[in-house]
């Protein structure tokens, strides 16, 4: 089984639904991924995103550059949530903060996300999954969701919408 990077959009008052209510909010959550699990949904569109087994190389990237939200795993605790994916308990990212980010995401290339970076650095990090880090084409698992993770934080931004992150 692998462990998967996992995005839901929210509105406002669904955050706030979720920050008082976690029941609702794990149900909700498995709502929105079952609608959209067998479609192929545009970031425009979607309310769930996934950066796969990409997410932990994601976070090594962002964070040596220093980026300034923790879209990997999410900034503020949902209080009374457990783990929700066997990983830990979901996160989210208020709606400012999704526009930070997204502003942050639009100006980052994928060629500045790998910049000086090999994949024997992620190998020699431990990120998640080591296995795929062995040859030179490797860096293409996290520079090919860059842009739809990049479009979907713009549009969650443009809507004033908040998300929800976890590791599954």
């Amino acid at each position: 089984m692998s462990m998967n990077g996992v995005y839901v959009r929210l509105t406002p008052s669904e955050l706030s639904r979720a920050l008082d209510d976690p029941v609702w909010a794990k149900e909700y959550a498995d709502e929105l991924l079952e609608a959209e699990s067998d479609l192929v949904h545009l970031p425009s569109t979607s309310r769930t995103h996934h950066t796969y087994r990409a997410w932990h190389a994601l976070d090594f990237l962002l964070r040596r550059r220093g980026f300034p939200v923790d879209i990997v795993h999410g900034e503020e605790e949902i209080p009374g949530t457990e783990d929700w994916g066997g990983y830990g308990p979901p996160r989210c990212v208020t709606p400012e903060r999704v526009r930070v980010a997204a502003d942050a995401l639009a100006a980052l290339t994928c060629a500045e996300l790998i910049e000086g970076v090999t994949p024997g650095h992620l190998a020699e990090a431990g990120v998640y999954p080591v296995s795929p880090w062995a040859d030179e084409h490797s860096l293409g698992l996290v520079t090919g969701i860059h842009q739809p993770l990049a479009a979907f934080f713009r549009t969650t931004a443009l809507r004033g919408h908040a998300l929800l992150t976890w590791i599954d």
